[in-house]
C-alpha cells in the first residue's frame, strides 16, 4: 500500500479494534505488545496514526451525527468496513488539517480493497463530499460537549457535579491535554528549556513537539511523566527519608518514583510482573532504588508492616477520558459496581499493612463518588482511622481541588489557562488518614 493508505488503513483497524472488540487504545499502541502492523510503521505515521484514532475518539458523537445526517437509510451489516472508513475519514475532514481530497482518495481505496465494502464505493465518495461541502454548516449545529458524551457519563456527573460542571468537564474532554512532567529539582529551568510553564502544584508543562523520550533530560533522568493531578498523592505523607512506604498498584510507576525521590523505602507492589519489568526500567533510567514486588494485594502477606502505605486502586478510570478518550467508549455503568467491591477489599487489605500510627493515603482516577468519596467514608467509618485533612497548601494552594472535609478532587475543568491545551487536570479523588 501506498504510505497514506496503509497509516489510515491502520487506523481504521485500530479504531475498530476498539469499538468493536473493546481493545484498550493503549495496548493496542504498546511498543512491546501492541499491534504489530501498527509497530511496523514509520515513527511519524505511528504519530499520524494515533492522532487520527484519539480525534475519532475524542469527537465520537460529533461524527456518528454528522454522518448519520447524510446517510439517509442504515447501512447493512455486510458493509465490511465502509462504517468505520467512513468515521476515520469524517474525522480528518471535520477535525484535522489534511487536505480533503486525499483524505477522500484514500478513503475511497480502502472501500475498493474490501470486497463487502466496495459495492458501496459511490456511497462513500457521494457522503464525504458532502461533508465537505457542508461541514462548517453542520459543525456549527452541534452541541459538541454534550454529543461527545456518553449519555450515562452525563447523567451522572450532572448528578454528583451539577450540570455547569458537567459541561465544563465536557468541554476539557475535547481538547488533547499537554504534556506534565514530575521534575526531580528546578521546575523553573526545565520548564524554560523545555518551552513549558509551572504549574501551581510544581509540575512542569508542555506541548510536546516530538517523542518524549527525545526531549532535554529524559535520558539523563531528570524528570518522568506524571499528570498534575496523580502527582499530588505522594505529596501528602510529610517526610518521608527513611521510612518504609508500600505503594500499592504501583505501575507505571509516576507515584513510586516521587515516594523514591523523596527518600523513601519503597516497595512497589503490583499485579502484572511485566508493567513491573517496565517500572524497573524507567527507574534504571531515573537512578532511582526500589523494591519490587509481582503480588495481589488481597493475597500478599509481607513480613513487616510500614510507616505508610499509597494505594492507588483500580478503577473506572473516568477521570483520564481527556488523556485517554477510549475510556468513555469503554467502560460501562456496571463496571463501577464491580470495580467499587474490588476497591472495598482493597483498601481493608491496605489498612492492615500500616503500623499503628500510620499513614494511609488512597486515590483513584475516577469522577464517581463510588469509587472515591464513598471508599474513604466507609474505610474510617469501618477501621480505627482518622482524617487528615489537607491544607491547600501542600498543593500549590489549589484551594478548588479541597473539598470542605480536607479531600482533594480535582477536576479536568481545573487549572483553566488562555491556552486549552496547558489547561485542566485528570480527575482524581484523594484521602488521608492515619491508623489509630
Amino acid at each position: 500500500m501506498r504510505p497514506g493508505v496503509s497509516a489510515r488503513t491502520i487506523a481504521t483497524a485500530l479504531y475498530s479494534k476498539i469499538l468493536d472488540q473493546r481493545q484498550p487504545l493503549d495496548h493496542l499502541i504498546d511498543p512491546l505488545s501492541g499491534d504489530v502492523s501498527y509497530q511496523a510503521l514509520l515513527p511519524r505515521d505511528r504519530r499520524l496514526v494515533h492522532a487520527i484514532v484519539a480525534t475519532a475518539l475524542r469527537r465520537n458523537g460529533e461524527i456518528g451525527a454528522a454522518l448519520g445526517r447524510l446517510i439517509e437509510k442504515k447501512l447493512p451489516r455486510r458493509a465490511g468496513c465502509l462504517p468505520r472508513v467512513l468515521q476515520i475519514a469524517a474525522t480528518q475532514i471535520l477535525f484535522m488539517e489534511i487536505a480533503d481530497h486525499a483524505v477522500v482518495s484514500v478513503a475511497l481505496e480502502q472501500v475498493i480493497a474490501d470486497r463487502d465494502a466496495r459495492h458501496f464505493k459511490g456511497l462513500a465518495n457521494a457522503v464525504l463530499r458532502r461533508l465537505i461541502r457542508e461541514k462548517e454548516e453542520i459543525l456549527g449545529e452541534f452541541d459538541a460537549p454534550r454529543l461527545n458524551t456518553p449519555d450515562w457519563l452525563w447523567e451522572r456527573w450532572s448528578e454528583t457535579y451539577g450540570d455547569t460542571t458537567t459541561r465544563d468537564i465536557a468541554k476539557a474532554h475535547l481538547v488533547e491535554p499537554g504534556l506534565d512532567l514530575s521534575v526531580k529539582s528546578n521546575s523553573e529551568t526545565w520548564a524554560e528549556r523545555l518551552g513549558g510553564i509551572v504549574l501551581p502544584t510544581g509540575s512542569v508543562r508542555l506541548v510536546p513537539s516530538g517523542p518524549v523520550d527525545e526531549l532535554a533530560g529524559y535520558a539523563e533522568g531528570e524528570w518522568w511523566v506524571q499528570d498534575a493531578a496523580a502527582a499530588l498523592a505522594p505529596k501528602l505523607f510529610g517526610r518521608l527519608a527513611g521510612k518504609r512506604v508500600a505503594d500499592i498498584c504501583a505501575a507505571p510507576g509516576g507515584k513510586t518514583a516521587a515516594l523514591a525521590h523523596a527518600g523513601a523505602k519503597v516497595t512497589a507492589l503490583d499485579i502484572s510482573a511485566s508493567r513491573l519489568e517496565r517500572l524497573g526500567t524507567n527507574f534504571s533510567r531515573l537512578q532511582l532504588e526500589v523494591e519490587t514486588v509481582a503480588a495481589d494485594l488481597l493475597e500478599w502477606s509481607p513480613t513487616d508492616s510500614f510507616d505508610a502505605v499509597l494505594l492507588d486502586a483500580p478503577c473506572s478510570a473516568t477521570g483520564t477520558i481527556r488523556r485517554h478518550p477510549d475510556i468513555a467508549r469503554l467502560k460501562r455503568p456496571e463496571d463501577i459496581a464491580s470495580l467499587a467491591a474490588l476497591q472495598e477489599r482493597m483498601i481493608d487489605k491496605a489498612v492492615d499493612l500500616l503500623k499503628p500510627g500510620g499513614i494511609l493515603v488512597y486515590c483513584t482516577c475516577s469522577l464517581e463518588p463510588e469509587e472515591g468519596s464513598a471508599q474513604f467514608d466507609r474505610a474510617l467509618a469501618l477501621h480505627n482511622l482518622t482524617p487528615l485533612p489537607v491544607d491547600p497548601a501542600e498543593i500549590g494552594n489549589l484551594a478548588e481541588a479541597v473539598m470542605a472535609n480536607g479531600t482533594i478532587r480535582t477536576l479536568p475543568s481545573h487549572l483553566p489557562s488562555a491556552n486549552p491545551r496547558l489547561a485542566g487536570l485528570d480527575g482524581f479523588f484523594i484521602g488521608r488518614c492515619q491508623k489509630g
